[in-house]
């Protein structure tokens, strides 16, 4: 159904063909500008009007209009480009009756490009006296009102694209972003890790416990998964002999979305042959440090109503120590399920009808009672056994060599001295079958491919998952993960 115009629409739509009777094709073309607006302001807005007057310095910038304010036969205009926004001033004695009756046909929203000499204001404020007004391209709705603005939350993730036309907080946010994916490269890179790609696209939901999207390819007649972790497959690479691999890739949950939530997201997964959970404990903790000072050039960063410190080593803690702390249970002791059953009830602990061992009860502790008080970067360390799947054993076989990084009571990051022991590896997946049987509907599905690697022999290391919209999240000074992806999964409109 054809679209119906609102009057202001209809009004821009008007003019295309006093463009054309101008000679000037409303949606242009080639633009070779040469100054960008930050630049320009940085270098020439500390010097005073004499001194630019005497430099007549000529600048040549495109960008958008997002304010006119006309005066008969001169208008000053706003101009913002990708960083930064300029003052424009243009006369018609200057600019000619046809420049000045081009421009005349401009709308907030319109794309131009604007050349002159750079002059102060009355009011001080760095202006371009333009000389030559070109159009580019007309905008054919027009922007929200400077004052209200895109102010509902779900239109500005709907239309990002106008998001970041009039919401400069969230430019700064989708510049930043590939800034920190460009620094965690960078590290990455500098201590000799090597990036590889892996299928999205795999045969069995493997790596991780969440439930996956299914799609069918047509040629093999065959189910495959979008892939919920890279893990498998980056340890494949490994066996086969790179010893430092990583991957920044997406990754593909078919769960719920909130706050802190997205369907499709972004980790980075990465292992270090010959070393262990300590080896990544280093790396994280490195990471974030250098994401610090090297994109926001700070190590106290707000987040909210925090102040996280990355000055001082990050803390390092038990699961079982934590929640002792916080309700004084002490899981280390030994106990039968139906014991700590017992206790859940008493401390009206929610527990899952699959759960059949301790280890389940001492996670859902850890979730109910410590998690949300986690502010400053804390190592949980010390895992049951029964939800790492894929960790060596520590000393007391009912606990693995994990830990989970968290940040202002949120999970960034998960690491494991990863197993490495094939017969171990095949009894946990066989666990985790049998709870698949029980319900659960997350357990992990055994990858036989993987089997047949790890029995050439693979080397003890460390690895580590971590979250990047969330890494975004804390660096960005945001608390919903949709503000730090471009083009959040969302439902459909009402």
């Amino acid at each position: 159904m054809e679209e119906k115009l609102t009057d202001q629409e209809q009004a821009r739509v008007d003019k295309l063909p006093k463009y054309r009777e101008l000679g000037v094709d409303p949606f242009g073309s080639r633009y070779d500008w040469k100054d960008r607006i930050r630049d320009v302001r940085e270098k020439y807005a500390p010097l005073e009007a004499e001194e630019l007057s005497r430099l007549n310095i000529e600048v040549d910038v495109a960008g958008r209009l997002m304010a006119i304010r006309r005066m008969g036969k001169a208008a000053f205009v706003n101009l913002k480009d990708e960083h930064a926004s300029i003052q424009g001033w243009l006369g018609i004695d200057i600019l000619g009756e046809h420049d000045y009756s081009v421009f005349k046909l401009s709308d907030l929203g319109d794309i131009v490009g604007l050349k002159g000499t750079l002059m102060k204001s009355k009011t001080g404020e760095l202006t371009i006296r333009v000389n030559k007004f070109t159009h580019i391209s007309k905008c054919l709705k027009p922007l929200p009102e400077k004052f209200h603005g895109l102010t509902d939350v779900e239109d500005r993730y709907r239309k990002r694209y106008l998001d970041l036309i009039v919401n400069d907080d969230s430019r700064r946010i989708a510049l930043l972003r590939p800034a920190i994916i460009k620094g965690i490269r960078r590290y990455c890179d500098d201590l000799g890790f090597v990036e590889v790609e892996t299928p999205v696209l795999s045969p069995i939901a493997g790596g991780a416990a969440a439930r996956p999207f299914i799609t069918h390819h047509n040629t093999l007649d065959k189910d495959f998964y979008l892939r919920i972790a890279t893990e498998l497959n980056l340890k494949k690479a490994m066996i086969g002999g790179i010893d430092r691999v990583y991957e920044v890739g997406r990754i593909f949950r078919n769960e719920g979305i909130d706050v802190r939530h997205n369907p499709e997201f972004t980790t980075i997964e990465l292992y270090q042959a010959y070393g262990d959970l300590r080896s990544m404990m280093e790396w994280i903790e490195g990471l974030i440090k250098y994401l610090a000072k090297t994109v926001l050039g700070q190590d106290k960063v707000a987040w909210g109503d925090k102040e996280l410190d990355f000055s001082v080593p990050f803390r390092s803690v038990s699961m079982c120590q934590a929640i002792l702390d916080e309700t004084g249970i002490d899981f280390t002791k030994e106990m039968t399920f139906e014991e700590a059953v017992a206790l859940a009830d008493e401390r009206h602990v929610p527990l899952q009808d699959s759960w059949n061992s301790v280890g389940y009860i001492i996670q859902a502790f850890f979730d109910e009672f410590v998690e949300k008080k986690l502010i400053q970067p804390t190592f949980v360390h010390t895992y049951p056994i029964e939800v790492s799947p894929l960790t060596k054993k520590t000393e007391d076989p009912r606990f693995v060599d994990r830990f989970e990084l968290f940040v202002n009571g949120m999970e960034f990051a998960n690491a494991y001295s990863e197993l490495n022991d094939p017969f171990d590896q095949m009894e946990r997946f066989e666990a985790q079958l049998a709870a698949r049987a029980r319900g659960d509907d997350e357990a992990e599905s055994i990858d036989w491919s993987f089997m047949d690697a790890m029995k050439y022999g693979m080397p003890p290391a460390g690895g580590i998952g971590l979250g990047v919209d969330r890494l975004c999240m804390m660096l960005c000074n945001v608390d919903n993960i949709r503000e730090v992806l471009l083009f959040p999964t969302m439902r459909d409109e009402k």
